[in-house]
C-alpha cells in the first residue's frame, strides 16, 4: 500500500520533458535562483562527467574551470530549479563517468568533437 503512494507521489513530480544530452556533452544548465521575492536565471556551463539514479532521484553532475579552479555541481533532473539543459557540444567518449578529467589541466581536458550526420 504505502509503495503504491511513493510511486504516485514521485510521478507527479517527475518532468514530462526530459532534455537528451549525453556524457561528454558540453551543457548550459539554466538555473533558477531565488533571491528574496525575485527570481533569476543563471547558467552553468561545463561538461557533463557522470549521470546517475533514475526516476525521481536522477542526476547528473557537470565540470568546469574557473580562475584555473575545476568546479563540478551536481543537478537532479527532474528538479524545478532546472529551468532547462542546452547541448552546446557533443563529444566522442568510451566511459560511462568522466572523472579521469578532474587529474587534467589545460588542453588535455578537451575532447573529440562528435560529427552529426546531414541529412541531404
Amino acid at each position: 500500500m504505502s509503495q503504491e503512494i511513493l510511486k504516485k507521489v514521485a510521478e507527479s513530480s517527475l518532468k514530462s520533458e526530459i532534455p537528451q544530452f549525453e556524457i561528454g556533452d558540453t551543457v548550459d544548465v539554466h538555473c533558477l535562483i531565488l533571491e528574496g521575492q525575485k527570481s533569476r536565471t543563471q547558467i552553468f556551463s561545463g561538461v557533463v562527467i557522470a549521470r546517475a539514479g533514475s526516476g525521481v532521484n536522477e542526476t547528473f553532475t557537470v565540470r568546469r574551470i574557473v580562475a584555473g579552479e575545476g568546479v563540478e555541481r551536481k543537478f537532479p533532473i527532474h528538479s524545478p530549479k532546472v529551468a532547462k539543459v542546452e547541448v552546446k557540444r557533443s563529444a566522442v567518449v568510451r566511459r560511462a563517468k568522466l572523472y579521469y578529467l578532474r587529474d587534467r589541466v589545460g588542453k588535455a581536458v578537451r575532447l573529440k568533437e562528435r560529427r552529426t550526420q546531414t541529412q541531404n
